[in-house]
């Protein structure tokens, strides 16, 4: 039976679609397993790397060595796509992984930017959200890591949750579904979502992997430990 985790799985795959051979960066084990999918579908010329020092083939085991300082060499000329995770995204498509509050005296101090402004103004980048919800999807970030489109981001390519498909395609550049998890309404994300998401007349449903989507997922995950967890 298909699973809401082998959905999310596919469509974080889908974002790698068309990049060719460059570096694909999935930050956190869904992300990594999309990718893994990708280059063992549709998208062989995707270098994978373990996030540190080494290239990995499609099974995820160490192909050849990459020292860290080369990742920012990629980086700079634009020649990688990230999905990364996000604390906030607001509706310009700024995203903050920095602190929630104010930053001269925050509620909670997170990471801090770290690659966040050098990802999205040099290369795609997209964004894996596992809890949907309007605590995460603001108005306006607390603070700005990643920047979003209006400040000069490279491009935001896809933001996918556990409740469907997104960017920032929609008219005046607003937040677009472009498709729902089975199962899942307008009115379940609209309230779930704080500010206005921009719906088409039917929204499209994601897609459930094909039997050979399925197959390298259940290789690449055999005990499902990794898709399981999106709920």
């Amino acid at each position: 039976m298909t699973t809401l985790g082998d959905i999310c799985a596919v469509a974080l795959a889908e974002c790698f679609r068309g990049d060719g051979e460059i570096m694909a960066s999935g930050m956190g084990y869904l992300p990594s397993l999309g990718a893994r999918l990708a280059r063992a579908t549709f998208e062989p010329g995707l270098v994978l790397t373990d996030g540190v020092a080494t290239v990995l083939d499609a099974a995820g085991q160490p192909e050849w060595p990459m020292p860290y300082e080369t990742v920012f060499d990629v980086l700079w000329w634009g020649r990688r796509h990230v999905i990364m995770g996000a604390a906030q995204i607001d509706a310009a498509g700024n995203q903050n992984i920095s602190c929630i509050g104010p930053h001269t005296r925050p509620k909670v101090q997170l990471l801090g930017a770290r690659g966040a402004p050098g990802n999205t103004v040099c290369h795609p980048t997209s964004y894996w959200v596992p809890r949907h919800s309007a605590r995460i999807f603001v108005g306006a970030v607390d603070f700005v890591s990643g920047v979003g489109p209006s400040r000069g981001a490279h491009e935001i390519r896809r933001v996918v949750s556990n409740l469907g498909v997104f960017d920032f395609g929609g008219p005046d550049g607003c937040f677009r579904a472009r498709s729902l998890h089975p199962g899942v309404t307008p009115d379940d994300v609209s309230r779930n979502t704080g500010f206005d998401v921009h719906f088409e007349d039917n929204p499209c449903v994601s897609r459930a992997p094909s039997s050979e989507e399925q197959a390298v997922l259940e290789s690449l995950d055999p005990d499902g430990r990794i898709r399981g967890a999106v709920t």
